[in-house]
């Protein structure tokens, strides 16, 4: 047989996904997995069933139905206080994970180089080897996972074609002061640099952190591929709903990428979220109140256990350092804690460019009973 292709073999299967499967086979609590145990808003799954009823079965415009991009248009503009071309500025995709990836083909040729905060989302580096570019790794220094600007600029001058910017960032929870994030904008500039920003947990901030829009920045616009999905905004990650934000001629090239890479997004659902859309301003704040009390339940335990975390910022992951247990791997402690404590996490190293093995990552978007729970599971980490 002829051998498969060289990229494959760069990177691993998804530690995250396989801890999802462990934490079956154990009947663990998955805090692994970043997906929430409660259904969507009553409203927006009702407005699935109407959208099933009403023949939506066929193709929608391949980068969006048009009801769905003005709605979105419409959100965006309220939010990022910047309007917002539903014609020209938007491409509809399956899930954030998609928008990622024709954010980095349309601005990325093989040879190129994409720069990468670590810790990092594992999908990221994996889409830099599928399009053929190589990941430059600029480190995010625990416990407080802040970066050097010196070694930032060096990274930049360096060579990079794009930059990828998750803010609130998965896994560490930072949200990016708006300080930070005009050092990036002055490095992109300098460096004739695309910003390929994931923003898909832009409404999980927690005070007195705010989110800042990248594209919003002075000169950013142009050169910014916004990333985002509607999953975790309404518990909806089976839904597969994402989108990529640009600049006309960056979305026009976008387009063709995603047209070739899925065709389009799921149609029926694509016309049922309209109405999450047009929820009032409430909605966003309510989210945000019960996943900042997700996570002070989950805290609480973990501050009883002794053990050292970082206080997320934003999103819904809690990195915990799990160094005092004494084990050379994460992944046999997050096996061992899945099968003994009975709480699956996520080892830290699958997100971090280095031998790093200090970490697990848990996540809180969960019920509270789920929580608490899981809570007094992970109290057994003391002894």
């Amino acid at each position: 047989m002829p051998r498969t292709s060289r990229r494959t073999s760069i990177f691993t299967e998804s530690l995250i996904r396989e801890m999802s499967r462990v934490a079956a086979r154990h009947g663990a609590i998955n805090l692994a997995q970043g997906f929430p145990d409660w259904d969507p808003p009553p409203a927006l799954m009702q407005a699935g069933k109407d959208a099933m009823d009403a023949h939506r079965h066929q193709y929608a415009v391949t980068w969006g139905a048009p009801e769905l991009r003005t709605a979105l248009a419409a959100k965006m503009t309220r939010f990022m206080d910047v309007p917002v071309d539903t014609e020209r500025e938007l491409v509809i995709t399956c899930g954030a994970t998609e928008a990622m990836m024709v954010s980095m083909m349309t601005v990325c040729d093989p040879g190129d180089k994409v720069g990468l905060f670590s810790p990092f989302y594992e999908n990221y580096s994996a889409d830099a080897i599928l399009t053929g570019a190589t990941p430059v790794h600029v480190p995010l220094h625990p416990p407080d996972y802040r970066f050097d600007p010196d070694e930032l600029r060096r990274a930049f001058a360096g060579g990079l074609k794009a930059f990828v910017l998750c803010n609130p960032s998965n896994p560490c929870g930072r949200v990016f002061t708006l300080d930070e994030l005009q050092q990036i904008a002055a490095l992109a500039e300098e460096f004739d640099v695309w910003i390929l920003t994931d923003e898909v947990y832009e409404h999980i901030v927690f005070a007195p952190h705010r989110h800042t829009y990248f594209a919003t920045l002075p000169g950013m616009a142009k050169r910014t591929l916004m990333c985002s999905s509607l999953s975790k905004t309404f518990s909806i990650t089976g839904w597969r709903l994402g989108y990529v934000f640009a600049a006309p001629e960056v979305i026009a090239q976008a387009r063709k990428v995603h047209d070739f890479l899925t065709v389009g997004a799921a149609a029926p659902l694509q016309h049922a979220v309209v109405t999450a859309l047009n929820f009032p301003a409430s909605y966003y704040a309510e989210l945000a109140a019960e996943y900042a009390t997700s996570r002070d339940i989950l805290l609480s335990y973990l501050d009883r256990t002794g053990l050292s975390y970082t206080r997320p910022e934003g999103a819904y992951f809690v990195m915990l350092d799990i160094s005092a247990f004494g084990y050379v791997s994460d992944i046999e402690f997050a096996h061992w804690m899945t099968r003994e404590i009975g709480v699956a996490p996520v080892p830290g190293s699958s997100f971090f460019a280095t031998g790093e093995n200090r970490y697990v990552r848990l996540n809180f978007a969960k019920k509270p009973a789920t929580l608490h729970a899981a809570g007094e599971r992970l109290l057994k980490l003391r002894r």
